[in-house]
């Protein structure tokens, strides 16, 4: 009984003084680094300002915009898409330090290996807009996910085009 009462307490002390700690995971995070996955994009902590700064990873994917939609299975960049990927090439001339993972997604019609096809068309069309603006191919890679990562699961057009995007990903100097 007497180890018993001993377990409880040092128990109960070491879930008091983990909870006490309000920075156990860094500053503002829940990941080892504090990051909230940014360091796992190859991101110094130092460039992720808030996103009221310019120069910020936050300032790109919420004033900027991190993703352009597409039409039911086509690849061609509509006129709002080219606005925002204007922005974006703007923000990678300002920030030479960063590169672009250009992710393409598709909704979950269709075949895994056409959906795959599809997203690799839709990175390569942001790509290529970004290129034709004056971003260095060896700041840019594309990678297509398809259908595998949706933003959300439904059987209604309204949810199917959320899904077909292409994000542009910000992480530090891919072949700069």
């Amino acid at each position: 009984m007497k180890h018993m009462t001993k377990a409880v307490f040092l128990i109960a002390t070491l879930a008091v003084t983990a909870c006490t700690n309000a920075d156990r995971f860094g500053a503002g995070g829940s990941d080892a680094a504090g990051l909230n996955g940014a360091n796992a994009a190859g991101i110094d902590s130092s460039m992720l300002g808030g996103a009221n700064d310019p120069r910020s990873v936050a300032y790109f994917q919420q004033t900027v915009g991190d993703r352009v939609l597409f039409a039911v299975d086509q690849s061609t960049v509509s006129d709002l898409g080219r606005n925002t990927l204007d922005g974006q090439a703007l923000w990678l001339q300002n920030n030479p330090e960063f590169a672009a993972i250009i992710e393409g997604h598709a909704d979950e019609q269709g075949t895994r290996e056409y959906n795959l096809a599809l997203g690799e068309k839709r990175a390569n069309a942001v790509r290529e807009y970004l290129a034709s603006q004056g971003i260095a191919n060896s700041r840019m890679r594309v990678v297509s996910y398809g259908k595998e990562r949706p933003l959300e699961v439904c059987s209604t057009e309204a949810c199917y085009s959320k899904n077909r995007r292409a994000v542009t990903v910000i992480s530090a100097g891919i072949g700069s």
